[in-house]
């Protein structure tokens, strides 16, 4: 017999096995200071790309007036309970309904958080007969929630319309027999590439086959399509999206999450997602904060036109300087590079240290081996000064990279 204590601690996983060398550094930094894209970082200021704040309004005025105002009228823990139970109220509903209009679906549920909620409406949506099908570079989030589905699921690959035919006809054919249906679940944009999904592509594979479309557009909503309305609106077949799931954490710089479908579909939803029944509701300066928030995206336009300057002349700058950064057509700023684990830790401290530029450094697991991704999110507040400076510090880095100065120890150990 094992202990459960003995054996935890001694299979860390592939990421906790670099805890005691990364923690507090590499994993879990402190940023301090006012949110900005330069924040403090170890004691000094950096020009800062790993903020969930494509909009800018984390700190924008008129969002920390309401957000302040609400508090000081409500607390923090107001409303008491779960909505089902006691912690219902008028700002919650008119958060839906504002939110069901601005994305163009028929009513919406509000979600305490992203994560749990996409987790739990897999789970409320699919029965043993049903059958998922899924892209391959899908969210942790859909990972979790289909580890929770005990019928069977199908891979197809990331964004290739043929394996997903092939998928849907192995689909088809299970579900023929098991009497049930078919979901298929991917994202408006993938938060590591930047790719969009192909959307309006799979939308037109349901005259050929019968599913049901669940679509995490997390980073789509509000930077993506005329009006910020998300990536089904960019590629124009929001109705075809049977579920339209986002979150607040991106572009409202906040928490909670909602999800957009039919009446009938959302009022099925919210008498069976175990992770709103049991759970308190959002707080109310959350929810007034969130309202003002959405409000913000909707009538300043000029907040996603600035994204968008800042985005293109990062992407284009790099582009220009020979970097690869993969085939985003997003806000999402992917810099692909070559080169190990330690020399990745290497990149970031020096881009960190000598060049004061904070950025978030992804690796293998999360990328295939000998890929190092420096990933960037650009935002609204960000200026094309702060591009060109952190264009320059890459160059120096990638020629510092390309010549092996990162691989060699003793100058490793100089940064």
């Amino acid at each position: 017999m094992t202990d459960i204590f003995d054996k935890v601690v001694k299979r860390m996983g592939p990421l906790g096995q670099w805890a005691d060398d990364a923690h507090g550094y590499y994993t879990f930094p402190k940023l301090t200071g006012p949110i900005s894209p330069r924040m403090v970082f170890n004691g000094k200021t950096r020009l800062t790309w790993s903020l969930n704040n494509y909009l800018g309004l984390a700190n924008h005025p008129e969002v920390m007036k309401a957000d302040a105002d609400a508090a000081a009228q409500f607390g923090m823990a107001y409303p008491m309970g779960a909505r089902m139970m006691s912690g219902n109220s008028d700002y919650h509903e008119q958060l839906e309904h504002d939110l069901a209009e601005f994305v163009s679906k028929p009513d919406v549920i509000l979600l305490n958080y992203g994560y749990q909620g996409v987790v739990s409406a897999i789970d409320a949506l699919v029965d043993r007969h049903d059958i998922i099908v899924y892209d391959a570079e899908s969210h942790a989030c859909i990972m979790d929630g289909m580890r929770l589905h005990i019928g069977k699921r199908f891979m197809f690959q990331h964004n290739n319309m043929e394996s997903l035919e092939k998928q849907l006809n192995h689909a088809t054919k299970l579900a023929e027999k098991t009497g049930g249906g078919i979901m298929v679940i991917t994202e408006g944009v993938f938060g590591m590439s930047g790719s969009q999904g192909k959307l309006k592509e799979i939308v037109a594979m349901k005259q050929k086959f019968s599913f049901r479309l669940f679509v995490d557009d997390a980073h789509g909503f509000g930077t993506m399509g005329k009006t910020g309305a998300g990536t089904g609106e960019e590629q124009g077949c929001q109705d075809g999206i049977d579920i339209y799931f986002s979150t607040f954490a991106k572009s409202m710089a906040g928490i909670g999450a909602f999800i957009g479908s039919t009446p009938e579909i959302v009022k099925y939803l919210r008498y069976n997602m175990r992770s709103q029944i049991y759970a308190k509701a959002l707080p109310m300066p959350m929810v007034i904060g969130s309202i003002k928030r959405l409000e913000l995206l909707r009538t300043k336009t000029e907040l996603k036109d600035n994204l968008w300057k800042v985005v293109n002349a990062l992407q284009n700058g790099l582009r220009e300087r020979g970097f690869n950064i993969g085939v985003t057509t997003t806000p999402v700023t992917p810099v692909l590079l070559s080169g190990t684990i330690q020399e990745a830790s290497h990149v970031t401290h020096d881009l960190r240290e000598n060049f004061n530029i904070f950025c978030s450094m992804v690796v293998y697991p999360v990328v295939p081996k000998g890929v190092i991704m420096l990933r960037l999110i650009p935002t609204a507040v960000h200026t094309l000064e702060d591009v060109e400076e952190t264009i320059t510090a890459f160059s120096e880095i990638k020629r510092k990279l390309d010549n092996k100065i990162y691989s060699s120890e003793t100058v490793a150990k100089a940064l």
